[in-house]
């Protein structure tokens, strides 16, 4: 399985979010750079987050992103769920001719269990867990977290 652009961008967002500095905020660009993603894309992304009550963007003068605690709590599965949407692994409807196993195919219920599977690993893992060591302190090494000197 392949997640989405847009869900990968958001889990590494909530990650560099759940390590930074609660006395600094940093922007959503600033998150797009460290993470190496285009500007606009990220802006989407954290709109989502945001919407989810997953982190919080204050604006102006001594703005930033944040983490809640309901980010820092929340199961990367249920957000992966929540991102990918409800579809099934292959698309054995859609197109301009569906698949003519589609009544009676074996292969559509077990790559239904594969994903549910997939979901089920990740389900007990939260934002927090995902930047324990060794993760957290690559996170803390992007340049622009290191402190200045």
């Amino acid at each position: 399985m392949r997640l989405l652009r847009s869900t990968d961008m958001a889990l590494r967002v909530l990650m560099r979010l759940a390590v930074a500095d609660e006395s600094s905020s940093p922007t959503t660009r600033e998150v797009a750079a460290d993470m190496g993603v285009p500007y606009t894309h990220a802006a989407k992304v954290v709109a989502e987050l945001q919407h989810r009550g997953l982190l919080a963007a204050r604006r102006g003068r001594g703005g930033g992103l944040s983490l809640t605690e309901a980010g820092r709590g929340a199961s990367v599965g249920a957000l992966v769920r929540a991102l990918e949407g409800e579809g099934d692994v292959a698309d054995c409807t859609g197109g301009a001719v569906p698949c003519p196993l589609n009544s009676d195919c074996r292969l559509r219920g077990a790559l239904r269990r594969a994903q549910e599977a997939f979901y089920a690993a990740l389900d007990p893992l939260t934002v927090a867990d995902m930047v324990a060591a060794p993760t957290g302190p690559l996170l803390l090494g992007l340049p622009s977290m290191r402190p200045a000197s």
